[in-house]
């Protein structure tokens, strides 16, 4: 085990993966082009996209976070099939706050590490 890993469980900290830091990356930058237009997370999931795409590791408690946000999972996909957003996706709440939470990966990664946890 490397000594960084042995930090950060004795931390209680967490890795997300790289895709997930790249989703919400790809959403702050939306927010940046395309100001107004992109929509669909309140003040803590912006907070929670700058936490991600900046690539340090997250608590527990944010683990449990980024699982509990797999409910709006069928909004997300169903959002993405919808020919209007193929082109602009940055003009569906529903797949911006699905990427700036970690996307699909980073909310799955979330949902199988908080398995482990005993609370």
């Amino acid at each position: 085990m490397k000594s960084k890993d042995l930090v950060n469980i004795l931390a209680e900290k967490y890795q997300p993966p790289e895709s997930a830091k790249n989703n919400a990356q790809k959403v702050l930058d939306w927010r940046k082009e395309h100001g107004d237009d992109v929509k669909g997370m309140t003040s803590v999931g912006w907070r929670r996209a700058r936490q991600l795409a900046s690539g340090k590791s997250v608590s527990k408690d944010i683990v449990k976070r980024m699982a509990q946000f797999n409910r709006h999972r069928k909004n997300y996909e169903k959002a993405r099939k919808k020919e209007e957003y193929k082109s602009e996706p940055w003009k569906s709440a529903a797949i911006v706050a699905w990427l700036g939470w970690g996307g699909t990966t980073g909310i799955n990664w979330a949902i199988e590490k908080s398995k482990g946890f005993k609370d």
